[in-house]
């Protein structure tokens, strides 16, 4: 086959099973008040399982990570797609909040898997092109849900929200498993030997002990943290506070649709979360990372600052909360893309996996979020903490990571016209 095939359909096959599982997160909201009418176990307790969910996804990837660049993708993601079906099952027969929450950790570890692995592949198969490669294979998980967040809505309405899980879990178990007998990492041969990216790349593979001690890492860590915060909170909260705002069932009415406030935000919500990341991360790779990232992480502050003003005007709910998740979602193509460009392509995915802990991190506060509103009655506090995150973390990109990188690259990178020499050329 091909070179340029190849690649393109590895591409594709993650993608695929990227949307398998987006619901395993963007679907949860929908969830949240269902289980609550039904057990009175409180959203705040609730919501301890979708933290649960994430930390899983998170904290776990590096270490499955490594078990792919070590034996590649295939078996590892056929794991993933088991556990992805069997986790939705047990939250549809969960009856106590310990089986809701191992159905969280199950699908967790699942989701983390397939995440982990087709980002990790897609750094792998197109070093010259890492934010649009990177962007489009998580654009399918920002944007995957879309097509069926209607869909699980109404069967929750018409069958009970235990159908939905059963449903739709055992449904995206099943892709996921047909994606990974074609999932492979890339040979010597069937990647560009040179790289030809505007951004600085490095000459060298770190392994993930080598790249833990580097200052430039856990500059980018805390940098995730704080950006994955804001987002993570809309996420988890944007349900409650539509029904909070009295919002929810309004209808509204846009470019000729009509329908009620909260699934038409979450439907408009993740395609602009995924065409942001592919969007973001080809604009990263012609102008720069950091460049990049001051944009965007400020226009994220500005969103959340909207939203929260406007939440309680249906049409401004929808169109806030779809600025705010076009400027988070960027976070999951620049990330691992800057991860690729300073710490090389053999062991992308285990040390991607250990940045992207940082989403683990950031995930402790959702919560927490709803115990501040609990005690303060505003979703204020929070906000104002969500929009600071954005936009310290914008500066920190322009005025630290920037000059950073610059001295990296001086040190240990190819730089764009030396890259053209043999000497730039990526090891496998």
């Amino acid at each position: 086959m091909h070179i340029g095939s190849a690649r393109w359909i590895q591409l594709v096959i993650g993608i695929i099973g990227m949307v398998a599982i987006a619901n395993l997160q963007y679907g949860w909201t929908l969830f949240v008040n269902p289980i609550d009418s039904k057990f009175h176990w409180g959203k705040a307790t609730i919501q301890v399982a979708f933290t649960l969910f994430v930390l899983a996804e998170t904290w776990l990837v590096p270490v499955e990570g490594y078990l792919v660049d070590r034996f590649g993708p295939r078996l590892l993601v056929a794991i993933g797609g088991i556990l992805v079906g069997v986790a939705w099952w047990i939250n549809a027969e969960a009856s106590t909040l310990f089986t809701l929450y191992l159905g969280g950790l199950v699908g967790g570890v699942g989701a983390g898997i397939v995440y982990g692995t087709s980002v990790g592949n897609a750094l792998k198969w197109f070093p010259e092109r890492r934010g649009l490669a990177t962007g489009l294979t998580a654009a399918a998980f920002g944007a995957g849900s879309a097509l069926t967040v209607v869909p699980i809505a109404n069967l929750i309405n018409s069958r009970g929200y235990e159908t939905a899980f059963l449903y739709f879990g055992l449904g995206q178990g099943l892709v996921v498993i047909l994606c990974a007998l074609v999932l492979r990492a890339p040979r010597h041969d069937e990647v560009p030997a040179v790289v030809t990216s505007k951004v600085g790349q490095s000459q060298r593979d770190f392994t993930p002990i080598e790249m833990l001690k580097t200052p430039v890492f856990w500059l980018l860590y805390v940098m995730m943290t704080m950006l994955a915060t804001g987002g993570l909170l809309a996420t988890a909260q944007l349900g409650p506070i539509a029904a909070d705002y009295k919002v929810a069932g309004v209808p509204v009415s846009l470019l000729g649709i009509t329908m009620a406030a909260l699934p038409f935000a979450l439907s408009l919500d993740r395609i602009l979360n995924g065409l942001t990341r592919p969007f973001f991360g080809w604009v990263s790779d012609h102008v720069g990372r950091e460049n990049t990232m001051l944009i965007a992480f400020g226009l994220e502050g500005l969103g959340i600052l909207l939203l929260i003003t406007f939440a309680h005007i249906p049409v401004l709910f929808v169109l806030c909360s779809g600025l705010v998740f076009f400027a988070w979602g960027e976070i999951y193509s620049l990330f691992p893309a800057m991860c690729g460009d300073l710490f090389g392509r053999k062991f992308a995915t285990a040390n991607y996996g250990l940045l992207y802990t940082a989403k683990g991190t950031a995930s402790l506060l959702v919560p927490v979020g709803n115990l501040v509103k609990t005690a303060t009655g505003s979703w204020m506090p929070i906000f104002v903490l969500a929009i600071a995150f954005d936009w310290i973390g914008g500066l920190l990109a322009f005025v630290v990571l920037k000059p950073l990188r610059r001295r990296w690259v001086a040190r240990h990178m190819a730089t764009p016209d030396s890259a053209a020499a043999p000497t730039a050329s990526i090891r496998t």
